[in-house]
């Protein structure tokens, strides 16, 4: 099998699209710190990104969980393999994903979060995939919704490739 990468969205589209988020974010936590609690290893490339664009004071902090190991579906079993090193107690908090689908690990994370009593807590993804939302997540900043396909670059992976492809794009297969 031959692994194909169609363009999905491309990378000045992406970039236009974090500054409107970033402006945004910075209009609702205008005069506040935010923390942000970047998704790894996923949602890394966005958070940084976005963070050059955000103007309140800015603190960061990283989790790492897992869902899918190698595979193209979620195994249905969500491991906390890294979590956030800092109080949240207090802070005004936004989780920053790459892509939010099921929303069984968002879900996840936020009744774990929560019970550390942040001021607040928002979510902010780059991709919003709809169309397979298994669990009731409520996300504040959404970059793109996109179709049920599977998406790579922009730092999210098909067996740790493509996290470095500056576009969205749709992996498919075919056949050598």
């Amino acid at each position: 099998m031959k692994e194909t990468i169609i363009r999905r969205i491309d990378e000045e589209s992406i970039t236009n699209r974090i500054r409107e988020m970033a402006q945004d974010i910075n209009r609702d936590y205008e005069g506040k710190k935010l923390h942000m609690a970047c998704v790894l290893k996923g949602a890394v490339y966005f958070a940084c990104e976005l963070s050059k664009h955000l103007t309140m004071p800015v603190s960061i902090d990283f989790m790492s969980l897992s869902s899918y190991g190698d595979g193209m579906t979620s195994q249905g079993v969500i491991t906390l393999n890294q979590d956030l090193t800092q109080n949240i107690a207090g802070k005004d908090v936004l989780l920053v994903e790459d892509i939010i689908d099921s929303g069984r690990t968002l879900f996840y994370v936020e009744n774990m979060l929560m019970k550390r009593e942040p001021a607040s807590f928002e979510v902010c993804t780059l991709l919003d995939k709809k169309a397979r939302r298994e669990a009731d997540v409520d996300i504040r900043y959404v970059g793109f919704e996109i179709e049920d396909y599977f998406a790579v670059g922009y730092g999210l992976d098909y067996a740790q490739k493509y996290r470095n492809l500056p576009y969205i794009g749709e992996l498919q297969f075919k056949e050598d």
